[in-house]
């Protein structure tokens, strides 16, 4: 083995059949079946070429669906319950488990795969990014706001106008200049626990036939079991995590009261009824949320397993809060 990678990809003489998972989905492993890949590309032999191709792709998709990719290093790092250091902040995290597949593209330019699934860079684990997460949830919060109405009345998206709590969560966009402030919500990114595979078909539209499929990898939702197609596996689990943190002392243009019921319900619209995959035109990446879970400064955890009881324990406890 060289230390120097691209040497060592150079000389390989296989395709590598082992790896050390998850990080080898993002560097390693990886590079080695994008390598042999390459290598069927530029084959001579159009049959030998074709199979270090297949020999490639199938080793990826055998390590990938196999691999335990939440081990406990990444694990700790998504553990939200710390503690709140000022009076007024709160933190919400909502648990949920795939009911359809969810995908982002990702950043590799070069892949074993046509459509790998985004994964973090350093562990190699599928991952949703905290910029990813505030996009989708402000558009949820528009459309909670009344953009759907906006728009269907013959009215363009550039004259919408965000209300003020959307503004107090979301901050506003760069190009406002000298108006330009930053939101009160932080987001954490996402890791997922699982990656299956997915093949989109399209068809003709003058033709009831497939085209060319379509491979992509995922996170997969819930399916049926290989072993027992009559029993559903679970789909990938994951969490949504935000911080509300106002910078203490500033004028607050909304309040708690007011905007926290719309918010809740967004992330359970998101979640639920959207979609948070790049592909939610299709039905991907709807989710079942399993729990709700909240903390403020010097109380218990708030925790349910619906939205409504949850922020009937939220009120009580900023009513508390309030009240000290």
């Amino acid at each position: 083995m060289s230390f120097d990678l691209y040497a060592d990809l150079a000389g390989q003489s296989k395709c590598p059949d082992s790896a050390e998972l998850p990080a080898g989905l993002a560097s390693g492993f990886v590079d080695g079946c994008t390598t042999w890949f390459a290598r069927g590309e530029l084959e001579a032999d159009k049959k030998a070429g074709t199979q270090k191709k297949n020999d490639a792709r199938n080793c990826y998709i055998k390590q990938a669906v196999t691999a335990r990719l939440l081990p406990d290093e990444v694990a700790k790092l998504i553990d939200m319950r710390v503690r709140i250091p000022q009076l007024g902040w709160l933190a919400i995290e909502v648990s949920f488990t795939l009911q359809t597949p969810w995908y982002s593209k990702d950043d590799r330019l070069f892949h074993v795969l046509d459509n790998p699934v985004r994964k973090d860079p350093v562990f190699g684990v599928p991952y949703m990014s905290a910029a990813s997460w505030k996009g989708v949830l402000r558009w949820a919060c528009r459309m909670q706001a009344g953009l759907r109405e906006h728009l269907s009345n013959g009215k363009r998206f550039e004259d919408w106008n965000d209300p003020g709590w959307i503004l107090h969560l979301f901050g506003n966009e760069k190009r406002k200049g000298q108006d330009f402030h930053q939101g009160a919500s932080v987001f954490y990114p996402t890791w997922f626990d699982k990656i299956g595979f997915e093949v989109i078909n399209p068809h003709d539209r003058r033709r009831p036939a497939g085209t060319q499929p379509i491979l992509y990898e995922v996170v997969p939702g819930r399916r049926p079991k290989a072993d027992n197609p009559q029993e559903l596996e679970d789909g990938g689990k994951g969490s949504l995590r935000l911080l509300y943190a106002p910078l203490p002392g500033a004028k607050q243009t909304a309040q708690r009261a007011d905007f926290l019921p719309r918010l809740l319900e967004a992330i359970e619209q998101l979640l639920t009824k959207y979609g948070i995959s790049a592909k939610r035109t299709v039905g991907w990446g709807t989710a079942e949320i399993t729990t709700w879970r909240g903390w403020l400064k010097e109380q218990e955890p708030i925790e349910a397993t619906s939205r409504e009881e949850f922020q009937k324990q939220l009120e009580e406890r900023l009513q508390a809060e309030g009240a000290r």
